[in-house]
């Protein structure tokens, strides 16, 4: 392929996606600050004193996908869930194999937990993300071991699940999801 029809597909060609109403924006701020304050309550108040988590920072970008972009494929609940568990099994595996050489645990830990997840129509961007974390965490990441894939990928991402499947269906034009599996 010659460099100049190479550089020309940089330029795009489609058209920007039109902008939403107040009421999305609405109900997308009042699920998206239910589900991480729920995480983030329950992990301070029940689960950090049990020297466990309930959340990551994988779970703000899980937060814009189920809350403000429901109808994604990459929000329905498979996806969520299966993508946060697979993606943190597959990181504490890196880790735990290639822990000595940090950068090698981390591309292997995202770059295999996107080929999990493709394999298992579980794509999820956030995965990628709590696989790294896994791989660059803190001491109390590490110590959970595959813990790590229940508490805190699995049970946050059920919680912004429930929290999802009850805001995101008050408001009458909005229905999620939009399938299970």
């Amino acid at each position: 392929m010659k460099a100049r029809g190479y550089l020309s597909k940089m330029k795009g060609g489609g058209m920007s996606p039109p902008g939403v109403g107040l009421t999305e924006i609405f109900w997308s701020w009042i699920g998206s600050f239910l589900g991480v304050a729920a995480c983030g309550f329950l992990s301070i108040a029940y689960f950090e004193p049990m020297d466990l988590l309930l959340i990551i920072g994988s779970f703000g970008a899980s937060a814009v996908l189920v809350y403000a972009a429901i109808k994604s494929p990459l929000a329905q609940p498979r996806n969520l869930m299966g993508g946060h568990i697979i993606s943190a099994l597959i990181g504490v595996a890196c880790y735990k194999l290639f822990g000595g050489t940090i950068w090698m645990a981390a591309a292997l830990g995202v770059s295999l937990a996107i080929v999990a997840m493709l394999l298992t129509k579980t794509l999820h961007p956030p995965g990628g993300a709590t696989a790294l974390i896994a791989v660059i965490g803190s001491k109390n990441v590490h110590d959970l071991g595959f813990l790590y894939a229940v508490f805190p990928a699995g049970a946050g991402a059920l919680i912004l699940l429930i929290i999802a499947l009850i805001v995101n269906n008050l408001a009458k034009e909005r229905r999620y999801p939009e399938y299970w599996f």
